[in-house]
This record gives C-alpha cells, sequence and structure tokens, in this order.
C-alpha cells in the first residue's frame, strides 16, 4: 500500500490540520466577545441585586421599621433567625444602631440614626 492510499498517511494530514487550524482561528475569533460579556456581567453588578439580607436591611432603613413577622415574611426565616441577623448582623458586624419601640402593642425595629459611642 503507497502512502496516498492510506488514510492516516502523511499525504491525508495536511489536509487535516489546515481545518483544524480553521476550527481554532475561529474559537479565537469568537472568545474576545465572550470575555468581552464577561466583564462587563462582572463590572454591572460585583453584588446580587436583592438578598434577603439587603431586603431586611432596606425594611429596617424604612422610617417606620419593621416587625419581626414582616421580616420573617420577607426573608422566609423564622423569628429566631430574623433576631439573631438583628443582633449578629446588623448590630455587632454593620455596627448600625438597631432601635426598636412598641407601635400599637407591636414592637417595631429600624436602622435610626448612628449614636454609637467608639471604645477608646
Amino acid at each position: 500500500m503507497t502512502t496516498e492510499q492510506h488514510p492516516s498517511s502523511a499525504a491525508a494530514d495536511p489536509q487535516a490540520k489546515p481545518q483544524r487550524k480553521a476550527a481554532a482561528r475561529r474559537q479565537e475569533a469568537a472568545s474576545p466577545k465572550k470575555s468581552a460579556a464577561k466583564a462587563q456581567r462582572a463590572t454591572a453588578s460585583p453584588r446580587r441585586a436583592a438578598s434577603k439580607q439587603d431586603r431586611l436591611l432596606a425594611l429596617l432603613h424604612r422610617p417606620s421599621g419593621a416587625t419581626v413577622a414582616a421580616c420573617m415574611k420577607a426573608s422566609g426565616w423564622q423569628a429566631h433567625s430574623v433576631r439573631g441577623f438583628f443582633a449578629g448582623m446588623v448590630r455587632k458586624k454593620l455596627k448600625l444602631n438597631l432601635v426598636s419601640d412598641v407601635v400599637d402593642g407591636k414592637r417595631v425595629y429600624r436602622i435610626a440614626a448612628s449614636r454609637r459611642k467608639s471604645k477608646g
């Protein structure tokens, strides 16, 4: 058998290589578009749009505040989880001034202007 007749011969390889190179060129041409789209998505919103914590903080920043029940409904958490969020995240980690008042027999929480004293 001669080299021209065998499919894996050196004569068949030159035809296969240009096809692979063409496929690689097509892929390279498409990748800048994909990488540009990825970069745009990454810079558009570095953080999730509306996480549960963000929703609760928005409720607490309202002048009227929010009850534990309203926070439970907004987040899907149980009451002890909402209160834990208030103590651990809002007060300790974010160091926000969380105040509570009783309005119409219901306890309402809100974030007030910062009056925290610095330790020193």
